[in-house]
């Protein structure tokens, strides 16, 4: 069954209003998924390359479309709940089938296009980040290792308050 060929709950009308807010929203979260797939992508050839300064500067810029999605997020929401209403159903239980009951079938095809494309962005940048997480666990194992073989072990250096006194590692065997 299509979403298109759902009959609409209790003879709802069409909302074109509510439908290219819809889309709109999709676009957004695309435009949004795109550019944190970007940057992602960006950061693991950071990672790899050892390029301390671009991974930390890519994190902030990650930190910073993090903030823009949960702004995305909570537009979702209202939207949600709007159509929920439109609909005589909780905005929970709003699912892109029942919405597209609300909008001409040249609409419900976009908006299902645009979905699918969002979800395979989402899980695309699932992965790669995931990847990247694992990159900078070795990394940083590596640099523990490399740490622990300089065996600092009695020799000074300064604490926070500039005193000197001698460094002690524990040894992880």
């Amino acid at each position: 069954m299509s979403p298109t060929s759902l009959v609409p709950h209790e003879g709802v009308q069409r909302d074109r209003a509510l439908a290219a807010d819809v889309l709109a929203h999709l676009e957004a979260q695309i435009d949004s998924a795109r550019s944190l797939l970007a940057v992602v992508l960006e950061q693991g050839a950071a990672i790899r390359a050892r390029d301390v300064n671009t991974v930390v500067r890519l994190a902030g810029i990650l930190r910073g479309e993090m903030g823009r999605r949960q702004l995305l997020e909570e537009e979702r929401s209202r939207l949600l709940a709007r159509s929920g209403e439109r609909l005589g159903v909780p905005g929970e239980a709003v699912t892109l089938a029942l919405l597209s009951t609300l909008m001409d079938d040249a609409g419900a095809e976009r908006a299902s296009t645009r979905s699918a494309e969002l979800r395979g962005l989402l899980h695309e940048l699932q992965r790669e980040h995931t990847c990247n997480r694992a990159l900078m666990q070795i990394e940083l194992g590596f640099l523990d290792h490399l740490m622990g073989m300089l065996s600092l072990d009695g020799v000074n250096g300064y604490d926070t308050h500039g005193s000197s006194k001698p460094i002690t590692r524990s040894r992880h065997h």
